[in-house]
């Protein structure tokens, strides 16, 4: 209640996109990275639906972002591994790290030696992307010390695309090469490679592909997006006015009117995580008509140039569309210069959140 808008999440349409990711990587499998809070739509509920849905793998990207998950009966695994000191918790607490370095192995492996038995793992290789995963020359050295893998139960050899939202970049194929090569001297060992960009590659998907921002209904390619949205935001005008030619608008009177304009302003700003790059750029829409962001984006509000929006339409609490049918994330992403991923994972904890879509077993979900 009070809230500056009202942020609609769509768990049909999350659904949904998990489905389409699954059939169109079968016979892989297809699991549900869920870190920074399911991309701020909160995790265990993300989760749930993913459940739901015949999901039975998660990854969140630090251990912090697991100890909600762990006890959802599927692993739980950590793609940054862990920082020194954290093995412990690790293993207390159920979730299985994903091995980047060769440090961060012989740490496990130590862990698992102090307490006599093996402990679950994923091991990931660098095959380009030059940021998480062993280089080749660490693959070496982990081969090399039979001792050390003896104490490490692993799961998946996974590696990550650096360009998998570009369908006809070269570094794809090159990447998938490298990777098979890796692959060969672990035999028997389940494979991972494909993230969100990669399940639309016209090719075999190997074991398991980590779907992303696809699930949340951003665009996993360049070209027509095949998914679903599953976010809708909708404010509210708070204040109209008209401002004569030459008037300054907002912080800094970055935008002057160059006509009799009409403002309307309304109560979302950066702190609900709408990009300030947006100022003077981008914009929402009232009744379908486009409203221009003028001025500066501001903490806690925005202006509009509604001077070209029907009257009838214009009134102090008319809603809003900041993302609905005529805006997408990465619509938005694209007007700030930045990403979907962004534009999701900003989305404020000041809104009042709408849940639809709720199967009727899943009801508790929305509780």
């Amino acid at each position: 209640m009070g809230a500056g808008a009202r942020l609609t999440i769509d768990w049909g349409a999350l659904a949904a996109n998990y489905r389409l990711l699954r059939d169109t990587v079968a016979p892989a499998q297809v699991a549900g990275v869920v870190k920074a809070d399911g991309y701020g739509l909160g995790s265990a509920r993300v989760a749930d639906v993913l459940l739901a849905q015949g999901c039975r793998h998660l990854f969140v990207a630090l251990l912090c972002e697991a100890e909600p998950l762990v006890g959802k009966g599927v692993p739980v695994y950590v793609l940054n591994g862990l920082l020194p000191g954290q093995e412990a918790e690790c293993e207390t607490m159920g979730a299985i790290p994903v091995l980047n370095s060769l440090d961060q192995a012989r740490r496990w492996a130590d862990l698992a030696r102090t307490l006599g038995r093996p402990l679950p793992a994923i091991l990931q290789v660098d095959t380009g992307m030059s940021r998480m995963g062993m280089p080749p020359e660490e693959v070496d050295g982990f081969l090399a010390d039979p001792a050390m893998a003896q104490w490490l139960d692993l799961r998946f050899l996974i590696s990550h695309l650096a360009c998998a939202d570009e369908p006809h970049h070269a570094a794809n194929a090159e990447q998938a090469d490298r990777f098979r090569t890796i692959a060969e001297r672990f035999p028997g060992l389940p494979r991972a490679l494909d993230n969100s960009g990669g399940c639309f590659l016209e090719r075999g998907h190997f074991d398991l592909v980590r779907g992303g921002i696809a699930l949340y209904g951003g665009a996993p390619r360049v070209g027509p997006n095949p998914m679903r949205p599953v976010v809708a935001l909708e404010s509210a005008i708070a204040q109209l006015r008209r401002v004569p030619p030459g008037a300054g608008v907002g912080y800094g009177m970055s935008f002057h009117a160059e006509r009799e304009t009409r403002i309307a302003t309304i109560p979302v700003g950066y702190a609900d995580g709408w990009p300030r790059a947006l100022s003077n750029r981008g914009a929402a829409f009232i009744a379908g008509h486009r409203a221009p962001i003028i001025g500066r984006v501001s903490m806690d509000s925005i202006t509009l140039d509604v001077t070209d929006v029907p009257a009838q339409y214009l009134y102090p609490g008319a809603p809003v569309e900041l993302l609905g049918p005529h805006q997408t994330i990465d619509d938005v992403a694209h007007d700030a210069g930045t990403i979907s991923y962004e534009i999701l994972t900003q989305l404020s904890r000041r809104y009042e959140r709408h849940y639809i879509g709720i199967p009727a077993q899943q009801e508790s979900i929305a509780s």
